[in-house]
């Protein structure tokens, strides 16, 4: 059966006609894509599919780590290669380099790509989501991640392969999917619009401007941000993603107000890509957008830019002195 057949039962007498006007509504079912790839699998969900022919299982961890062992028939695609510049790490790559990217990972409109990190920690989670979005800002459109990436895999006793595979290179051209990303100007317009959410996927220490990290030029938060911590969205300690059930009542709880649109920011687009992951493909909210260069090219920007939580010059330092001591200690 393929991957988007339905089986139909029927049960006693069935009229001829409703009979084909069923069939012709499961066809569209399938035409129209409506069943699609799930934005989460299991180690046991994955295995089941890796070897199907339009599944491609993306492996983001450094070469050295792919070369050591992982899951048979991934090819490796570390995650620097789809990140930007030292100093401003979230801004995207040319769209040339992606294309050339995602041509030599063999992917195409009809492919069905699995993301898969190395499972180490919340943090490592965000790798696969920045992966996830880049994919669909570029068109793709069956995505997953490997819930608690590699380390499930290994946890769930299943086979690793040391061997590198090859594929042949597609010729795909992407339609990019704007609505999944916003532009400095665009968040600078959003500031104060009450139908728009600023949300700081930042550990909270972060957001109130206690620490920043090195990207950043000033600490604190896009002026009129909101704060949902990416490590909400896990079992404590693990890099497993909580279930759907338990991600619709984390955002209801953090976010009880309705919104339009929400455009989610950190650092460098690498935990904020946890937070749109999260509300727009787990929770299914609409209009979720990710700002992926988020404070690097906010705080960095040659023309003052409104920011809360911004503490003191002399608060700064103190707050750099605790950081210190804290280091040493």
């Amino acid at each position: 059966m393929g991957k988007y057949a339905y089986p139909i039962v029927l049960y006693g007498p069935f009229p001829m006609k409703s009979f084909f006007k069923l069939v012709i509504a499961t066809a569209a079912l399938a035409v129209g894509g409506i069943a699609s790839a799930a934005p989460l699998v299991t180690p046991a969900e994955l295995d089941a599919i890796k070897s199907q022919s339009n599944v491609r299982v993306i492996d983001i961890r450094p070469a050295e780590a792919y070369a050591a062992g992982h899951v048979p028939g991934s090819v490796s695609a570390p995650y620097g290669k789809w990140r930007g510049p030292a100093n401003n790490p979230g801004q995207l790559p040319a769209l040339d380099t992606l294309t050339a990217l995602v041509r030599s990972l063999g992917l195409d409109g009809g492919s069905h790509a699995v993301v898969v990190s190395s499972g180490a920690d919340s943090t490592d989670f965000g790798a696969s989501a920045r992966v996830y979005w880049t994919l669909k800002y570029l068109g793709l459109k069956d995505l997953s991640i490997l819930n608690g990436g590699l380390k499930a895999w290994a946890d769930a006793g299943l086979t690793q392969d040391a061997t590198a595979t090859t594929v042949a290179a597609s010729r795909y051209e992407p339609v990019l999917n704007t609505g999944l990303i916003a532009t400095q100007d665009q968040v600078l317009a959003q500031i104060g619009n009450p139908r728009t959410r600023l949300l700081d996927a930042r550990p909270v220490k972060f957001f109130e401007g206690e620490v920043k990290a090195p990207t950043a030029s000033t600490p604190g938060t896009i002026q009129t941000a909101v704060n949902l911590s990416y490590e909400k969205w896990f079992k404590p300690g693990t890099s497993l993603f909580v279930a759907p059930e338990e991600a619709r009542k984390i955002a209801a709880a953090a976010l009880p107000e309705a919104k339009e649109e929400t455009i989610s920011f950190c650092n460098t687009g690498h935990w904020a890509a946890t937070d749109w992951f999260a509300l727009s493909e787990i929770v299914g909210q609409k209009n979720v957008r990710l700002y992926p260069a988020s404070l690097a090219e906010w705080t960095q920007s040659s023309k003052s830019l409104p920011m809360d939580n911004t503490p003191s010059r002399g608060q700064q330092i103190l707050n750099d002195l605790k950081s210190l001591i804290g280091k040493t200690s």
